[in-house]
């Protein structure tokens, strides 16, 4: 390891000497955005008496339940909303020791364990949501003529490098690479990765009968497939090759191919059926290749550690948002903005493209009619966090 890491480290030592010779320039520094967290009422949740809680039940018992296995003095907040385990453990053991039950006896539970509280970013509620899916292919263990696309495992000789060993002000930022003979290198990208770099390590997990499928799958992360005798068998995000994401519907819209309003996962699907010559360059664009494993269970797995469940499990920004908190979405349907959508749903995973403090991915489930409205949502939207009574206390003392 001293090996893997010395060129590393001497890059790292050479940039910081480089950087202490040069002439610095003041550094404009952003305006912070504030975010406030204000205690609300439920009779300020819009559409709450009319709401199926019962229908997040499973996803709060499943996050319930991860809350449950960790110590009292475990910490399950975020970095805005400070909180533990203990805060959690008696609303949640209320919560998993109920059987079924309809939705008055779920929001009389809610309502007596746990005080909403509103959530805005420089005096703004409102936010973006989107939404994603599970998605779904058809494939086999062994390749013939019509399952030609492996899915591959993560290599062995793939390393994630964590920087803030070298330097205290890269604490939580990697290098992911490769060692060859004794440097540090970035790992190759899609395009070569997709041209032959990986044939013959053994690495393919499955084989998939779509290159777009194989493709959407490696954007959603995780996904299922069904084998020729119908068995599913379940994947999930195991690694990247360390290159940045770049969105191949954006380079259509940038190339002309694609207006704006065509660029869903339908319209780019069409362009590729219509330029199939052309398909590996478009995909070669986004030069982010992932590797998964086999999952076994129920999934997908948020990055809550727990199964998520359709129409209830959202993605939130982690640094304002504590996994496992239930949420009262107000928000609209896709592509439908007159049409409301509001439920209890519960933060159970994360996404590099969600940011902000009120900022939501909504997971769909999984097959085509999920695919189909996560890939037309872009909803305007606001949510109400649901904090268990003893956390909410001590906020309320704090304030």
């Amino acid at each position: 390891m001293k090996i893997r890491f010395f060129h590393l480290a001497a890059t790292l030592a050479l940039g910081a000497a480089l950087a202490a010779c040069t002439p610095k320039k003041p550094i404009e520094k952003k305006p912070a955005k504030a975010v406030l967290v204000e205690k609300a009422g439920f009779d300020e949740l819009p559409g709450w008496q009319d709401g199926s809680q019962e229908g997040a039940w499973t996803a709060l018992t499943r996050s319930c339940g991860k809350i449950l296995s960790l110590p009292a003095t475990a910490q399950v907040g975020s970095k805005l909303i400070q909180s533990y385990a203990s805060d959690w453990q008696d609303a949640c053991r209320k919560i998993t020791d109920l059987g079924s039950l309809d939705s008055d006896h779920a929001r009389a539970v809610i309502e007596r364990e746990f005080t909403p509280f509103r959530i805005s970013q420089n005096g703004k509620t409102d936010g973006l949501f989107t939404g994603y899916f599970e998605a779904e292919l058809h494939g086999s263990l062994t390749p013939d003529e019509t399952y030609r696309y492996p899915l591959y495992a993560k290599p062995d000789d793939l390393v994630t490098v964590d920087l803030g060993q070298f330097a205290a002000d890269l604490k939580g930022r990697h290098l992911v690479g490769r060692v060859e003979k004794g440097k540090f290198k970035p790992y190759p990208k899609r395009g070569a990765i997709e041209s032959g770099q990986l044939d013959g390590k053994g690495l393919e997990l499955l084989w998939i009968d779509d290159a777009v499928d194989v493709f959407l799958l490696q954007v959603q992360g995780s996904g299922r497939v069904v084998l020729p005798d119908g068995k599913v068998v379940r994947v999930g995000f195991a690694g990247h090759n360390g290159h940045a994401y770049q969105s191949i519907g954006r380079h259509l819209i940038d190339a002309g191919e694609l207006k704006p309003h065509q660029a869903s996962w339908d319209g780019i699907k069409k362009w590729i059926a219509d330029n199939p010559d052309k398909a590996s360059a478009l995909f070669a664009v986004n030069p982010r290749f992932i590797f998964f494993r086999k999952l076994d269970g129920d999934g997908p797995i948020g990055s809550q550690g727990v199964a998520l469940s359709p129409e209830r499990s959202l993605a939130v920004d982690k640094k304002f948002v504590p996994l496992g908190t239930p949420i009262w979405l107000d928000t609209v349907w896709p592509s439908q903005h007159d049409k409301a959508l509001r439920r209890l749903m519960v933060a159970q995973d994360t996404g590099s493209a969600i940011k902000g403090a009120v900022r939501g991915d909504f997971f769909w489930g999984y097959g085509e009619p999920a695919l189909e409205k996560a890939g037309r949502m872009k909803s305007p939207g606001r949510y109400f966090l649901l904090l268990p009574n003893p956390l909410a206390a001590r906020m309320a003392a704090a304030s």
